[in-house]
């Protein structure tokens, strides 16, 4: 009875039974199992991997709608890590991302295609240091279920990207640290499905 209640939950999160204009259901950062990396060439050599850990915002999504769905992130730039104390207290000054001045980068999706049966290009704006840019994302579509201990309908994705950090004014180093800027974004979202089991359901 458990599991039927969730799928019945679940269908009514995504609008089988729903009007058509209703509102797509929101989904939440899962953080635990969300990632923000990136990667720049440091001198031809290798690429050098950082990472955001704070960040906070979501995605709105139906896979009968995907086009309607929409993204915003925050990203708090003082959370980057370089996985060396020196490289991080750089990346953090008014060299890079002069977080005192600029604590938060932020993307908002403007525009979702579909190019295959789980993948798509999502555009958006990002503002980095005050400057406000258009970036594409190669988004693959990974699963959606209900999660298996928790009331949470989930929905995971993949993405990459690139772009050039000297459009946003982020010139320090070049080129020995390199102006394109490849990125990689796991994500895992939620959305809360309310728990309508009566006391002799949960028996079962």
């Amino acid at each position: 009875m458990r599991i039927l209640t969730f799928l019945f939950a679940a269908i009514l999160v995504f609008g089988f039974v729903k009007p058509a204009a209703a509102e797509l259901p929101r989904f939440e950062f899962d953080k635990a199992h969300t990632s923000i990396v990136f990667y720049v060439d440091h001198l031809g050599f290798a690429k050098s991997t950082g990472r955001f850990l704070d960040f906070h915002g979501g995605f709105t999504f139906d896979p009968a709608r995907v086009t309607e769905s929409e993204i915003d992130v925050t990203i708090k730039t003082a959370s980057i890590v370089m996985h060396d104390d020196r490289w991080d207290a750089h990346m953090k000054n008014e060299d890079f991302f002069d977080v005192e001045n600029h604590p938060d980068m932020h993307f908002r999706s403007t525009d979702i295609k579909v190019t295959g049966e789980n993948t798509g290009k999502v555009t958006g704006d990002l503002t980095l240091l005050g400057v406000t840019k258009p970036v594409t994302l190669d988004v693959t579509f990974n699963k959606a279920d209900m999660h298996p201990r928790r009331p949470w309908y989930m929905a995971g994705f993949s993405a990459t990207g690139t772009l050039k950090r000297s459009e946003f004014g982020m010139t320090y180093g070049l080129p020995a640290v390199g102006d394109e800027v490849e990125f990689r974004i796991e994500v895992e979202g939620y959305y809360e499905v309310k728990d309508t089991m009566t006391a002799e359901d949960k028996k079962n």
